[in-house]
């Protein structure tokens, strides 16, 4: 229960922002980065109370919930978590004002955001040593040159389709398709759900989001309730065999957990994320709602 919680909690990372896969997702496609983040704010807190809910009722079902009650714990224990969380909300509050403070422009507040990472990693973690420092420096850029050369393969990729007419005539044909666009919806799901399975969240984005947007603008959906519907997607991929990054990641961490309890332990969390893709399906306004009531509507 303790590492399925864990590994569904760690693909939050990707919808609530600032995400990275966002970034990725507004780049590949051309929309407001900004818009993107305030529409996975309020689905990742959907996620959140879902995950909390299933939490409770396994608690409460198998017994553990009286145990718990008979814990108590002082002030001074409570207080004592917060210097451990307190510097990831000053992140992500540091960024989001970044950008719509207009300070900063997307692209620079990434950079903002690298920055208050390392204040952070140095002040809280003691990371002074010039050691420490580079092999922070060289992991970050080994990660952002394979980014970026998917980046680069994908653009490419794009380029060809559209130069070939593939994406517009592949859009034209659904198009004129005599099928609800709910069916249509249901069949990028299970595409989508499919490749999440076997490629990363950001490989995924920049291969099929290119193709896939102009079919979805062609069924009237809305881009941006997409992006957070594809991410969704992109989690369940995370925590789902046979890749499922987070299973492999935390049986690293605790090889004590078998792999299979991992998995197993993480299954309940996939069907609160397919719950919240319904959800979102029927009232789609979770998503726009904020950014149209912050940027105003498309």
């Amino acid at each position: 229960m303790a590492a399925g919680s864990i590994a569904a909690g760690g693909t939050l990372g990707i919808l609530i922002p600032p995400s990275v896969t966002m970034i990725v997702y507004g780049i590949a496609t051309e929309t407001s980065i900004g818009r993107l983040f305030l529409s996975g704010v309020i689905p990742g807190l959907l996620l959140v109370g879902l995950f909390m809910a299933w939490s409770i009722y396994h608690t409460w079902q198998h017994g553990s919930a009286e145990v718990l009650a008979k814990r108590s714990y002082t002030l001074r224990q409570k207080l004592e978590i917060l210097p451990r969380v307190i510097p990831f909300i000053i992140i992500i509050v540091g960024v989001l004002y970044a950008m719509y403070g207009g300070i900063a422009t997307p692209s620079e507040t990434a950079a903002v955001g690298a920055l208050l990472c390392l204040v952070i990693a140095m002040v809280i973690y003691r990371l002074w040593s010039p050691k420490a420092l580079w092999t922070v420096l060289s992991d970050s850029t080994r990660e952002s040159v394979m980014i970026l050369f998917i980046i680069g393969a994908a653009g490419v990729f794009s380029y060809m389709l559209s130069s070939l007419f593939i994406t517009q005539s592949i859009a034209a044909w659904i198009s004129d398709l005599d099928v609800n666009r709910w069916v249509l919806m249901a069949i990028v799901n299970v595409f989508l759900l499919v490749a999440g399975f076997f490629l990363p969240p950001v490989a995924v984005i920049l291969m099929a989001a290119p193709i896939l947007l102009p079919i979805i603008l062609a069924a009237e959906f809305d881009p941006y309730w997409f992006a957070v519907i594809l991410t969704i997607n992109m989690e369940i991929g995370l925590i789902s065999p046979p890749v499922g990054l987070n299973l492999y990641v935390i049986n690293s961490i605790a090889p004590d957990i078998p792999l299979k309890k991992i998995l197993v332990g993480s299954l309940p969390y996939v069907g609160c994320m397919v719950l919240a893709i319904v959800i979102l399906c029927f009232f789609p306004g979770i998503v726009t709602w904020l950014p149209d009531l912050v940027m105003g509507p498309v």
